[in-house]
């Protein structure tokens, strides 16, 4: 299922290959947000991947108060509206608090509710209002059935255009596993649903204050996302990850993209 906003950017065919919502953890720059951008955008639009550009302008969930936590709101949006401006392409990102729904929508096509705050209503609620379509992470702490009562907080409010995306479940106190099966129980809420293939693969709560991570898997997640039929893939991306400023641990290198993606596009032919 492709989602209404990726529609209105040209995306019109159900047989088209899966969605990609790609980008940097958050904006660290305007040069290195531009370049990722840009590269990514050319390898989709080569590969014929309906994609939408995701970068946080702020990071509010952080494991240690000395993490990175972004340039300034103003200025992060001010990024992102450059890249949509320049290349057209629907922007994604993150919003912690009510008030930042009207804040962020300004320039977001599509408003992300963290996994922790999927249970928000308040949250919810002024993310619906705002008319963007909502992208809801589910919880670690979630059930894929549980993820029902969010998706109808969104429609209750008024907002047909909502998503949902498997980002890993809790499996003990420093490790996440995907369950597969709960792709089919999210799907049942009619809405497209998104497989998180890097954050799926985090080791959080270190006791370094910094988040692990298992990079070496992305591809390994990413092919069964595909293969059990998820409808968009989630990742994150950056040239150097060992040099992000926030989940590098768990990122993409970017010069892997097109031959990880050139992959999974066999796979997506080989079961539509």
């Amino acid at each position: 299922m492709i989602p209404e906003i990726l529609r209105l950017a040209g995306a019109d065919h159900e047989n088209a290959n899966f969605f990609l919502i790609a980008g940097p953890c958050v904006v660290e720059g305007e040069g290195i947000t531009l370049r990722i951008a840009r590269e990514i955008n050319e390898i989709c639009s080569a590969l014929d991947i309906p994609f939408c550009f995701k970068a946080s302008y702020r990071k509010a969930n952080r494991s240690s108060l000395r993490s990175f936590t972004g340039i300034g709101d103003e200025e992060a949006l001010s990024v992102l509206q450059k890249v949509k401006d320049e290349l057209h392409v629907p922007i994604v990102t993150d919003i912690h608090a009510n008030e930042e729904a009207a804040w962020a929508s300004q320039v977001a096509d599509i408003l992300q509710i963290p996994a922790f705050l999927c249970r928000q209503t308040d949250l919810l609620v002024a993310a619906a209002k705002t008319g963007k379509t909502v992208n809801i992470k589910k919880g670690q702490f979630m059930s894929p059935e549980a993820m029902r009562n969010a998706v109808e907080k969104v429609r209750d409010a008024g907002n047909p255009h909502v998503m949902l995306t498997e980002r890993g479940t809790s499996f003990g106190y420093q490790d996440l596993i995907v369950d597969f099966r709960g792709v089919k129980a999210m799907q049942e809420n009619h809405c497209p649903v998104i497989l998180d293939c890097t954050h799926s693969l985090q080791q959080p709560n270190q006791p370094s204050g910094v988040t692990g991570g298992r990079p070496e898997l992305i591809e390994t997640i990413a092919r069964a996302g595909v293969a059990v039929g998820f409808d968009g893939l989630f990742l994150e991306t950056h040239p150097e990850p060992a040099k992000a400023l926030s989940d590098g641990a768990n990122m993409l290198p970017l010069d892997q993209l097109r031959p990880l993606l050139t992959k999974l596009i066999r796979i997506r032919q080989s079961i539509i």
